[in-house]
């Protein structure tokens, strides 16, 4: 066996975990983490990593990436307006895992987006699961302590409402899993309709 490096010798195997989802502009972004405040067993997201989810992946085949993105790249929805509204958890209030910012009912053309992923992933030999859609923005994780520490929280923003903001495009993003929890990275950006 050579003795440079043997890593690539099961490239066929090699997988990134990965989602796709849009990104609200850095000002909003920057207001959502705003609401941040020291909660016990609550692990809040970083500005840079808040993102709506279209749909989580799991680990991907290095191999399909690139006719993946080729796929999505030919989907065509029109831009469309996210309202930032709400606050809410999953799953429920008694035992608190995520703690979420709306988007309203979402906009058609989300749901429509979504649609049309699922379709680009199907063709792309990927599974999908049928779990409703519930656009949210998650805003922290919680630990099994943080039930009573999040409910004065959630009373202080439950009428939330922040900025409107324009969906011009959604990414493909890699995730990779730290004690500190995942950091996310672009991986390919993909304009909607001009």
């Amino acid at each position: 066996m050579p003795s440079d490096d043997s890593s690539h010798s099961h490239s066929q195997d090699r997988t990134q975990r990965m989602f796709l989802a849009v990104s609200p502009p850095e000002p909003v972004r920057a207001l959502i983490a705003g609401l941040a405040t020291p909660l016990r067993e609550v692990r809040w997201t970083p500005a840079d990593q808040l993102h709506v989810t279209l749909r989580f992946l799991g680990d991907v085949p290095e191999e399909k990436i690139t006719p993946l993105v080729e796929r999505l790249t030919s989907i065509r929805v029109e831009p469309f307006l996210l309202p930032v509204e709400g606050v809410g958890v999953f799953p429920n209030e008694h035992a608190p895992r995520v703690l979420w910012i709306g988007v309203g009912a979402g906009h058609p053309r989300l749901h429509q987006l979504r649609q049309r992923v699922d379709d680009a992933l199907l063709a792309s030999g990927l599974d999908v699961d049928l779990r409703t859609f519930h656009p949210h923005i998650t805003v922290a994780r919680c630990g099994d302590l943080a039930t009573h520490a999040i409910k004065p929280w959630l009373r202080k923003y439950r009428d939330f409402a922040g900025p409107t903001f324009r969906v011009e495009s959604f990414g493909l993003f890699s995730s990779v899993l730290t004690p500190a929890g995942a950091i996310h990275e672009p991986v390919s950006k993909i304009p909607l309709l001009k």
